[in-house]
């Protein structure tokens, strides 16, 4: 459900996203009053196909996931959003319905931007422009990077890519990673089932390269599970 603005600075929060970050307090102050607060329960929809996309979102606190359901009913993960990020820009500027869904994988803070807002920033300084246009890029990139992935990739590789995912250059280390959301929702992020996603990470517990204890992953030598025979 919707909650007033007010209990939240909505100005000082807006100014610590990048989007945000080189706006002046007015501008903050223009933008947060076009701004909304929702409350999500786990479950809660953001947004489904076919309804009018009149603004973008951000994950204030929680995990949103997005995701598309097939014609036999199968659904499959596109993103997940976890806290700070922000979705459905582009879709925004289309002009058109919302083409995919967005759920609640959890309880959560969703800050929805409208449209008119937006619009009424750009024309008063396309900079602002810039960086929704640079923010959009970089999904983009991170879409096109997974469609490589999944074309080029097998099952072990994209589950050792996205264990290893927030690594970038960094040395060889012991590395934890918190599962944000269910082995099945990951599974469908990494377009296989929940049945291989679990087998590949048993697999690679039996080898000595994860250890696991529930959703928690420690992975002992990041160098040697990225040098994994099947990489």
């Amino acid at each position: 459900m919707d909650t007033p603005a007010r209990p939240f600075d909505l100005p000082r929060y807006l100014a610590v996203l990048p989007l945000f970050q080189e706006m002046t307090p007015p501008e903050l102050q223009r933008l947060a009053e076009g701004c909304r607060l929702q409350r999500l329960q786990r479950g809660d929809t953001v947004f489904r196909v076919g309804e009018p996309c009149e603004e973008f979102h951000v994950a204030v606190t929680g995990q949103v996931k997005l995701f598309a359901i097939s014609p036999a009913g199968q659904e499959k993960v596109i993103e997940l959003i976890g806290p700070g990020q922000s979705f459905a820009e582009a879709l925004m500027f289309t002009g058109k319905p919302y083409i995919i869904n967005a759920q609640a994988l959890s309880d959560a803070l969703v800050l929805s931007v409208g449209k008119d807002t937006v619009f009424g920033e750009i024309s008063r300084d396309p900079r602002f422009a810039m960086r929704m246009l640079a923010g959009i890029s970089r999904r983009l990139h991170g879409l096109v990077h997974d469609v490589q992935a999944y074309a080029l990739h097998n099952g072990m590789q994209r589950v050792i890519g996205y264990l290893l995912r927030d690594l970038d250059d960094a040395p060889a280390a012991v590395h934890q990673v918190s599962l944000p959301v269910s082995k099945a929702t990951i599974a469908s992020r990494l377009s296989m089932t929940p049945e291989y996603f679990s087998r590949v990470l048993h697999e690679l517990e039996a080898e000595g390269l994860i250890e696991m204890d529930r959703r928690e992953i420690r992975i002992p030598d990041t160098e040697r599970l990225a040098r994994h025979p099947l990489q």
